[in-house]
């Protein structure tokens, strides 16, 4: 009965503790793997660093996050082999406004996802096909993904507290299908690349030339792929003066060069570079078409992690993987301690032996 009325004292002494102000103050912490070990070795692998804002603040309500995210970003790491500057921004599920995207077109995003709703004011929208977290991935979407198309996968390695597991039977039929393991600036700026293959005028009959135009300085410098056709096989194929290098018939990442089929080849150029095909006749037909997919494969995958306030979390069961991540970078909120709390603290302190003292007392008159 004693021990009760001590605890019940001593609540009386806490509650008079003014409360009435938040527990929290919300600051920002740095996630330090985007420029130690795990950022560089993710980047050289060919993966790409977005933004998605600041953790716990929603972009539409609170737009100089947008701008922010890419400063923080910067500040640690470039955004892909191919560029330095971020083109990829996670927006949350739903409508886009005019006002927020121009803050993320103004702040030099090009590529939104990914699952917006309506207009996308000139941004271009990637929508997520299915998510990689055990349990949840949509194995016959992964199968019958069209031609041509990117499939974009869902990731997310911590919610709240808790660890999420990949699903291995999805990462298993990813590594047994014939695509592109990508990211969502890569396969943008690929598929524009591709497209932009053009004639070069010569006086040889006997050579044909072409080149990728060079995009704008903003724009990432990523080779385009086209499928060349012709109706005779050339002696030599080369980039810039230099004999062209020939890319593995199973290669699913992106690199230059030509990939050799019946009555043709794939041709993969970096822009800028001049492309030369020689002939042993004058009289040959030569036929290009722009590629969505690199290689020839059937079609292009890239998997997001999305809100990554942790790299190290977000990376550490893929350390080995062939799969290619789109990580849209979150920057952490750092939670300290209220001043009301460590006041709270002392009260209890000085209250609790105050309580048991007039209890005791009370008991032994009693």
């Amino acid at each position: 009965m004693g021990m009760h009325r001590v605890v019940g004292v001593a609540i009386c002494c806490m509650i008079l503790v003014p409360l009435t102000a938040p527990t929290v103050i919300a600051e920002w912490e740095d996630d330090n793997w985007l420029k130690n070990i795990i950022g560089p070795e993710r980047l050289g692998l060919g993966d790409e660093f977005g933004c998605h804002g600041f953790e716990g603040i929603d972009v539409r309500e609170e737009s100089w996050v947008i701008q922010d995210c890419r400063d923080y970003l910067n500040r640690f790491t470039d955004a892909s082999r191919w560029g330095s500057q971020p083109v990829s921004f996670g927006h949350p599920n739903g409508p886009v406004s005019e006002d927020t995207a121009r803050e993320i077109s103004n702040s030099g995003f090009a590529i939104i996802g990914d699952r917006i709703e309506g207009e996308a004011y000139g941004l271009n929208v990637i929508d997520r096909v299915t998510s990689l977290e055990k349990g949840q991935a949509n194995l016959s979407a992964l199968e019958n993904a069209e031609r041509d198309s990117l499939v974009s996968i869902y990731w997310i390695a911590r919610w709240h507290d808790v660890n999420i597991r990949e699903d291995k039977d999805a990462i298993s039929l990813l590594k047994s299908q014939e695509v592109w393991f990508t990211t969502w600036g890569e396969w943008h700026y690929h598929k524009i690349s591709g497209e932009s293959f053009a004639t070069i005028p010569t006086s040889d009959p006997m050579v044909k030339k072409f080149r990728i135009s060079n995009l704008s300085e903003s724009s990432w410098s990523v080779p385009g792929t086209s499928l060349f056709e012709w109706s005779e096989e050339p002696t030599h194929v080369h980039f810039d003066g230099e004999e062209a290098p020939t890319i593995p018939a199973n290669q699913k990442h992106l690199m230059t060069g030509i990939s050799p089929i019946e009555g043709g080849a794939y041709v993969t150029a970096d822009p800028g570079v001049l492309v030369e095909f020689y002939f042993e006749s004058e009289e040959v037909s030569v036929l290009h078409t722009p590629q969505a997919t690199f290689n020839g494969l059937h079609h292009s995958v890239s998997i997001v992690g999305h809100h990554v306030t942790n790299l190290h979390d977000w990376t550490s069961d893929f350390h080995n993987s062939p799969l290619r991540f789109t990580w849209l970078i979150e920057r952490p909120a750092s939670m300290q301690l209220d001043w009301r709390l460590p006041v709270l603290a002392v009260g209890i302190l000085i209250a609790t032996p105050i309580a048991v003292k007039w209890v005791i007392s009370r008991d032994v008159h009693n």
